[in-house]
């Protein structure tokens, strides 16, 4: 079964004449891939959450089945924040950028979005309270000038451990976005 979430189109790392690659660009898109942080977080989870579902397969042969479909909802619950943990980014579209947090989603469409830019500064480390100096994608919106909202970091799940180039062309990418859609 395909995970279109899973994989970012590769049409962003090989294509350096075309800005924009896309024909539907309607269709909101993560302009790189989960990085292997993200990737083996999630692929715990879903470790996890096969032990819990053989728990529960066990649980319900010898005890209550109510007993056994919490132990099932523990699961999928372990599975949505698998799923949603490789969710979590930045997507673009034609009509906006897009902030997959995990547990809330801020989309700004273009005609409020004033600059994306990426600055140095020191950035949080995982997203845990530990910063370090690293590069950040600053969304800028109307209105809002003064607290400009981190994007993208050097060293978050999906960026740590990579090529540093990985985060440069993530960033551009963005970029490159915003200029096009907010000229028009």
């Amino acid at each position: 079964m395909p995970l279109p979430f899973l994989t970012a189109d590769r049409a962003f790392d090989t294509a350096d004449d075309v800005a924009l690659p896309y024909d539907d660009r309607d269709r909101w898109r993560r302009p790189y891939r989960p990085g292997p942080w993200r990737v083996g977080a999630a692929a715990l989870l879903l470790l996890l959450a096969s032990f819990v579902l053989f728990a529960g397969v066990v649980i319900a042969a010898t005890a209550t089945l109510s007993s056994a479909g919490a132990v099932f909802a523990i699961a999928l619950v372990v599975v949505g924040c698998a799923l949603r943990m490789l969710r979590m980014g930045v997507w673009v579209s034609a009509r906006g950028l897009r902030h997959v947090a995990f547990l809330s989603t801020r989309t700004a469409p273009w005609e409020q979005v004033v600059s994306v830019r990426t600055v140095q500064q020191p950035v949080r480390w995982l997203g845990l309270p530990r910063t370090v100096q690293g590069q950040a994608l600053l969304l800028v919106r109307r209105g809002r000038a003064t607290d400009a909202l981190p994007l993208l970091t050097s060293h978050n799940a999906d960026f740590l451990g990579r090529d540093p180039l990985a985060f440069d062309r993530a960033a551009d990418s963005v970029e490159v976005w915003a200029d096009e859609y907010r000229r028009s």
